[in-house]
């Protein structure tokens, strides 16, 4: 009962005397409720019962499969292709496309899959938001029938592998530029063949198909092709990775060069053209990243409150006592409940069909602002220990840079919510 209305009661209404004796039975029996850390604003409650049960088993599986090996893979940067395997059997791949092998949950439960990953490194959850979002998603959003049924059951299971190809050298957040071209085969009809280089192509070296956005060469209109590594002749297909990364050392990173590289017109998405197609990819890798980053946030939160609480300074005190390690936690906590709360109404807005291209916009880069300025914030606490890998910590600020970076650059979502705020075009 509200203090107002417990007031009015006293002022001597007809009903104050039962008014007055339910308000002593709420306060001596309703039950207290107690702050948690780990979930502070009680984002759990938001969550249906299949999705609090998916969330466990993708944190299971990543904290007892995933995070026992993760630091000598960052340090030898070397990804397990075997991995994508292993959440192919858990149902974890494409998990939002119904049919296909495919689990067919909520876009929430498909966000909090990568937050289970992430919390053991953007690197895993870049490689499984690759094969899921970008390319599963272009497929089963784009592909005609018979692509959905060649391709999506095998990268299900992850036991068939794929990359992304938008970015290129040249040409990074200006992807309306592309230099790739397609052109019709000069000797073979009903091939197309396909030149240019794309860069930072995550899964590129170890992929099997490979989704490219290139230009028709008689029309300029960016069209999608599967590119499958087995049919590409010698020397027109070549995927070197890129090695001596500063972040993202648990995934691996590579390029794409084409050079006339023969790829069938059935290979090609049937309709779709311009940058709606890879747009609409990435704004479904942008949610995963979104929600995912939260749980790199969350760990370097618990690594910093166990650090912070264990570490003895000033008199035998431990960190934990002080007022600025306290802030730290305090304005970290805060940034992850409420980016939790932010992503979780936007997965529900895109089920509803009612999310828009800038609330991603928004989501992405303000969840991953927040994560790599608290985690770079957080590693104060540890002091020169931060410098150390076994503290993780300095991985997840390395990975978090990237993050930021990757699927439209920060600045880049500034201006596409500018735009939307004043309609007025800044990008050019």
């Amino acid at each position: 009962m509200s203090r107002l209305l417990y007031r009015s009661c006293l002022r001597g209404l007809p009903q104050r005397a039962v008014l007055t004796h339910n308000a002593r039975t709420f306060a001596t029996s309703a039950p207290r409720s107690q702050f948690d850390w780990q979930d502070p604003l009680m984002s759990k409650s938001l969550l249906t019962s299949d999705e609090l049960a998916i969330s466990e088993t993708a944190e299971r599986y990543c904290q007892e499969q995933l995070l026992p090996r993760v630091l000598q893979a960052y340090r030898d940067e070397h990804y397990d292709a075997h991995i994508l395997r292993e959440m192919g059997e858990l149902g974890l791949l494409g998990a939002t496309i119904e049919g296909y092998g495919c689990a067919g949950v909520s876009t929430v439960a498909g966000g909090l899959i990568t937050r289970a990953v992430e919390r053991v490194d953007s690197g895993y959850r870049s490689g499984m938001s690759v094969q899921s979002s970008l390319v599963m998603g272009g497929i089963y959003e784009f592909g005609s029938a018979e692509q959905k049924e060649r391709y999506l059951p095998g990268m299900a299971k992850g036991e068939i592998i794929g990359a992304f190809g938008l970015t290129e050298p040249n040409h990074g957040s200006d992807p309306g530029s592309m230099e790739t071209m397609a052109r019709p085969h000069p000797q073979k009809k009903g091939y197309y063949v396909l030149s240019g280089a794309k860069t930072w192509i995550t899964n590129s070296p170890i992929a099997d198909v490979l989704l490219v956005w290139a230009k028709l060469q008689e029309t300029g209109k960016i069209r999608g092709f599967l590119v499958e590594r087995k049919n590409c002749p010698a020397g027109t297909l070549e995927t070197p990775a890129i090695k001596n990364k500063n972040g993202l050392r648990a995934s691996i990173t590579g390029m794409i060069q084409l050079e006339d590289c023969p790829v069938p017109h059935e290979n090609m998405f049937p309709e779709v053209e311009g940058l709606k197609g890879p747009f609409s990819c990435l704004n479904s890798a942008r949610y995963g990243i979104a929600l995912g980053i939260m749980g790199a946030l969350e760990d370097c939160i618990s690594r910093a409150r166990t650090y912070a609480l264990e570490r003895k300074q000033f008199k035998g005190n431990p960190l934990a006592k002080y007022q600025l390690v306290q802030k730290k936690l305090a304005d970290a906590t805060t940034d992850a409940a409420y980016g939790t709360l932010a992503a979780i109404q936007v997965g529900r807005l895109k089920d509803q069909g009612k999310a828009t291209p800038e609330m991603i916009s928004m989501i992405k880069r303000q969840n991953c602002d927040r994560a790599l300025y608290n985690a770079r914030v957080l590693q104060e606490i540890f002091g020169g220990n931060a410098v150390s890998d076994e503290y993780g910590i300095g991985r997840h600020v390395a990975n978090l840079y990237v993050t930021q970076t990757y699927e439209g650059q920060s600045d880049i979502h500034s201006l596409i919510l500018g735009r939307a705020i004043t309609g007025v075009q800044a990008f050019v």
